[in-house]
């Protein structure tokens, strides 16, 4: 089993600003050690001759034409606005300007 301890930890926690009870700590630090020795074990098993990849199964983008539907003019979009100015949608002001 790979050598984490709970002041390794404790340190990790520390350094993340996380607080951890003496009980997360000690659980932590099992769990921690074991997957640190499941990607210890899969980089043994994968050797050099393994071609690297982000998924088991190949996949493909599947795209469409990017075609031209039915648009709204703008006045047809703004007419159901609850409030409207200058061709625009008018929005209460969330940000205070200096």
């Amino acid at each position: 089993m790979a050598e984490i301890n709970r002041d390794d930890v404790a340190h990790l926690a520390q350094l993340a600003h996380i607080d951890m009870s003496e009980s997360e700590l000690d659980r932590m630090a099992g769990e921690l050690a074991v997957i640190v020795d499941s990607v210890k074990s899969v980089s043994e098993i994968a050797g050099d001759d393994a071609p690297a990849t982000s998924h088991p199964i190949p996949l493909s983008n599947v795209l469409r034409e990017d075609t031209v539907g039915h648009v709204l003019s703008q006045e047809q979009v703004l007419s159901g606005a609850p409030d409207a100015e200058d061709g625009r949608f008018k929005v209460p002001a969330i940000l205070e300007e200096d």
